[in-house]
């Protein structure tokens, strides 16, 4: 803790541009220099003004969480680095809401909503790709529509670049599966008002390829039994999603769903309307709970464990789909687990992704694979 820390930044970053070459610096606090009011802003803006590509962001760690970040730095990217555009190109859409790391599938994620947007005709700006250039991110203002693929993480972004750059925006639920997907892009087609013949055929096409692939596992499933009650434990992006798809495309019947993340009265109200008209009409149980010790007590509230009655209908048989922190929660319950939400400790992860209609595919194979793992 050094105060006057703003100096020292100073010849930081002043000796980082000589010996190092890079398209875009950004400079982040943390909780310390926040807490002694080193001001950054002012350090940051004397390079900017000199023509350095530099911004920064005021992330101090007790503002809020990693997600609450991510979307302060989106925010600093529209605000001095996407550049105004008199024009709107109306096939091209920036993506976000899925946060690099912060989503142990975030790559995967990311191309998987992608290319469903692209079978639309659309071009997509996705900022942390593989795919997208700085360059990119400068023009990302002449989309016509930002699309955050989270009813809370980026939305703050978005309504700054609907003020500064006019780019209207949807926010909509992270889509796995065919249900949640075809959802997705007819929702985006109405925004856009793109040909509705174009998209139901797309639809169409992935739902029956969808299927085809799936139908060889029907018999499998009835004679084994897949069918599970769950307790979904997750973030505010995959909370809803994940319960959406067990109860919607896979017949499962999740019991519970745990959202971990400190959200506002309203992102609550946002996520819980959400989950109240299912497409599969399944009734969706959904707490909001920071300490995630604290799920096997808000699952017995419905479901008492039982005390030697041959009539009590136990939990079982059940799954766990969280983080890898449940997986003590699933040994607990005698039930499977699979980790998906942060933090996943026991996969190994490169691009796989469980967005759109093979994300769904994905996801359903893991799931199962780790039911049938050792027979």
């Amino acid at each position: 803790m050094v105060f006057g820390g703003d100096e020292r930044l100073r010849e930081q970053v002043a000796s980082t541009l000589k010996v190092m070459a890079g398209e875009l610096f950004v400079v982040l606090t943390g909780c310390v220099p926040e807490i002694i009011g080193d001001d950054i802003k002012s350090v940051v803006a004397e390079f900017s003004s000199e023509g350095a590509p530099i911004i920064g962001a005021e992330t101090g760690g007790f503002r809020g969480n990693s997600y609450w970040g991510y979307d302060l730095v989106l925010q600093a990217l529209f605000r001095d680095v996407v550049k105004k555009s008199s024009t709107t190109e109306s096939t091209e859409v920036n993506l976000w809401g899925i946060a690099p790391y912060g989503d142990p599938f975030w790559r995967g994620n990311l191309e998987g909503v992608r290319r469903h947007l692209e079978q639309l005709g659309l071009r997509v700006n996705s900022f942390f790709t593989t795919r997208d250039t700085l360059d990119g991110i400068r023009h990302a203002g002449s989309a016509a529509l930002n699309i955050v693929v989270s009813e809370v993480y980026g939305v703050g972004a978005a309504v700054l670049a609907e003020e500064r750059h006019g780019i209207p925006y949807l926010s909509l639920p992270l889509p796995i599966g065919p249900t949640a997907t075809a959802a997705f892009l007819r929702a985006v087609a109405r925004k856009l008002d793109l040909s509705g013949p174009t998209v139901e055929a797309v639809i169409a096409r992935e739902k029956s390829d969808y299927y085809k692939l799936l139908e060889p596992l029907t018999d499998c499933w009835n004679d084994l039994d897949l069918q599970r009650y769950a307790v979904v434990v997750g973030d505010a992006n995959y909370a809803g999603a994940l319960t959406r798809f067990l109860a919607d495309d896979l017949g499962w019947l999740p019991e519970l769903t745990v959202c971990t993340d400190p959200l506002q009265e309203e992102e609550q109200q946002r996520l819980t309307d959400g989950l109240s008209g299912l497409d599969s009409g399944y009734e969706a149980n959904l707490v909001f709970e920071t300490d995630a010790s604290q799920v096997i007590h808000h699952l017995r509230k419905k479901w008492p464990a039982g005390k030697g009655d041959t009539d009590h209908n136990a939990f079982s048989p059940a799954f766990v789909v969280g983080s890898s922190l449940e997986r003590e929660l699933a040994l607990t319950l005698g039930a499977g687990h699979l980790s998906v939400s942060f933090p996943v400790a026991n996969r190994a992860v490169i691009d796989r992704g469980y967005t759109g209609f093979r994300g769904g595919l994905r996801l359903t194979e893991d799931l199962i694979s780790s039911i049938v793992l050792g027979r």
